[in-house]
């Protein structure tokens, strides 16, 4: 099988490998391989060197007490304990072997007591599946950083003193944020900066101001909508008497609508006047005239017209 087509028939399809392909059953194999709770073969089974070979070398890191052991200052005392055997002699040694003495370093067992039962912390274990491979030890734990926030490492590899904008900030001004972190708050983009800082192109300067946030967009509303109208109260009208009606009537009729000059004609004249009624010619008839091609000339013709 091609391993595009165990991809679309697995669940998981990044599980798929290159060699699952050349199985006996692949399709069994890749099932087994998506299962819940599977655990994976080490990826150093191909390998054809042996395993941790690459690990030579190396200098191995000396171990280290937990920190809540450490606390207890049982190292501090053991180192002097040890000190102290250094310097014996050879005649002494030989006598505290044959008859030791117990008690000679004074520990008060209740500190060691609240060291393992009260201020005790688990060690960092892996998960289900998680296996170990060469140079995992080396890996960059990315779950102890946070973007956005620059470690004291990071700043003192870019040559960054303290207060100083990031060198990516005026890129960041110029195309915005990175599209994995759209709602990132970085000081000099879309948060405000320290006090003490100032904008500008000057070197330790934050760039250009940023520009106020436009008002957000409502997005319950669709264009083209119409707004619904406030329905007008009804005012209930109380009915008038024919009087008053009559009296109405012939106040509007004193009163003249149209101002002083504007009354209508008794006859309206709509013919145009003399000029205006000329027609107009829609096109002039030219008379042809006998045309000569004289010497040097490019492009002639024998055919010529009057304007």
């Amino acid at each position: 099988m091609k391993i595009a087509e165990l991809k679309q028939i697995c669940d998981k399809p990044d599980v798929v490998e290159v060699w699952d392909a050349t199985a006996v059953d692949p399709k069994l194999l890749v099932y087994l391989k998506s299962y819940r709770n599977t655990v994976p073969v080490p990826r150093h089974w191909s390998q054809k060197r042996k395993f941790l070979q690459g690990k030579r070398g190396i200098a191995k890191r000396p171990f280290q007490l937990p920190d809540f052991i450490a606390a207890t200052g049982i190292e501090k005392m053991r180192q002097a304990y040890i000190k102290k055997e250094n310097s014996k002699m050879l005649k002494q040694k030989q006598h505290d072997r044959t008859q030791p003495k117990m008690g000679k370093m004074d520990m008060d067992y209740q500190v060691l007591h609240d060291a393992f039962f009260k201020y005790q912390t688990k060690p960092n274990l892996t998960s289900h599946g998680d296996l170990y491979y060469e140079g995992k030890e080396f890996e960059v734990k990315l779950r102890e950083m946070k973007p956005g926030m620059l470690s004291r490492n990071l700043k003192e590899a870019l040559g960054m003193p303290d207060g100083a904008p990031p060198p990516w900030l005026k890129s960041m001004q110029l195309y915005g944020l990175p599209p994995s972190y759209p709602c990132l708050k970085i000081p000099g983009l879309n948060a405000p900066v320290s006090p003490g800082d100032s904008f500008g192109d000057a070197p330790g300067e934050w760039g250009k101001p940023p520009v106020d946030e436009e008002e957000p967009l409502d997005r319950s509303k669709h264009w083209g909508e119409l707004e619904e109208e406030e329905e007008e109260e009804e005012v209930e009208q109380e009915p008038m008497e024919d009087e008053e009606i009559e009296e109405d009537i012939r106040s509007v009729d004193t009163i003249s609508s149209t101002p002083a000059g504007a009354e209508t004609p008794d006859v309206i004249d709509l013919r145009r006047s003399q000029p205006e009624r000329q027609a107009k010619r829609l096109y002039k008839v030219l008379e042809p005239k006998e045309g000569r091609i004289a010497t040097g000339m490019l492009f002639g013709s024998t055919h010529a017209y009057r304007f």
